[in-house]
């Protein structure tokens, strides 16, 4: 698989403005401040970087950081939305018909791909949130939503009950491929395949194990549904009765 990391755009020398990216290939506002705070987490503490600083390196007031921002935090997940779109504007109907396994992989080595030029900035930034539970729980739900996108592209469905155990599964299992990527620095990344490999692996035989549960669950969970609709249908009636007898029993009901 050909492996060109891409070169952010807004990087190049030359004259700039406020102090940011170069007035000739500035970027959107959202766009600029994103690859301006993954320049800064390039090469310093996640936890130093102020806003301020990052408004200054994009080339953009406050005023337009929080127009397309709420917080640091939220660039990131603007950083995920900009890697989705690479992704799936890259996609192609080459591997359509080969098995899912393998239109996962290409899908997920394609999302490693073009995070690759930002690998110094996701080392510092993963190191440093990996002690934080609040910030990696809304790290978890953009994950989530990027990679509902990865597996439709790859012609995965994530809906239904076991559509939302696959999705939350391939987060955890993406997550533990980018330990490995980090710190795989082979061109070829054959570390960082290998491991996919075997997270998808495991993936498929997690969830045929899970629709085998469901199938053998089928009948019982049936049964479930039944009888809460039944007593959901007998606590309306009774409510119903309840309110015939009040009526009756209290002259000034009829007031």
């Amino acid at each position: 698989m050909a492996r060109t990391p891409k070169v952010p755009d807004g990087t190049a020398s030359g004259d700039t403005q406020h102090g940011g990216a170069p007035e000739a290939t500035r970027l959107p506002p959202r766009e600029a401040i994103v690859e301006a705070l993954m320049r800064l987490a390039a090469e310093q503490p996640w936890n130093d970087i102020e806003i301020a600083d990052i408004a200054r390196e994009a080339g953009v007031t406050l005023g337009e950081f929080r127009d397309a921002y709420p917080s640091k935090g939220a660039v990131l997940g603007g950083f995920a939305r900009m890697i989705d779109k690479q992704v799936l504007e890259g996609a192609s109907d080459d591997l359509d018909d080969e098995p899912t396994r393998e239109r996962l992989f290409d899908v997920l080595m394609r999302r490693l791909d073009a995070m690759d030029p930002y690998k110094p900035a996701l080392r510092r930034i993963t190191f440093a949130l990996r002690g934080d539970p609040l910030s990696l729980a809304a790290l978890n739900q953009v994950a989530l939503n990027s990679q509902r996108f990865m597996l439709a592209s790859a012609g995965i469905s994530t809906e239904g009950p076991l559509g939302r155990v696959k999705l939350q599964g391939v987060v955890i299992a993406f997550a533990r491929v980018m330990e490995v990527w980090l710190e795989d620095d082979d061109p070829a990344l054959a570390r960082t395949m290998a491991a996919l490999d075997r997270e998808i692996r495991n993936g498929e035989r997690f969830m045929e194990r899970a629709e085998d549960v469901r199938r053998l669950t089928a009948p019982f969970r049936a049964l479930a549904q039944s009888l809460a609709e039944g007593g959901r249908r007998r606590r309306r009636r009774e409510r119903r009765d309840d309110d015939r007898n009040e009526d009756g029993g209290d002259p000034a009901a009829a007031i």
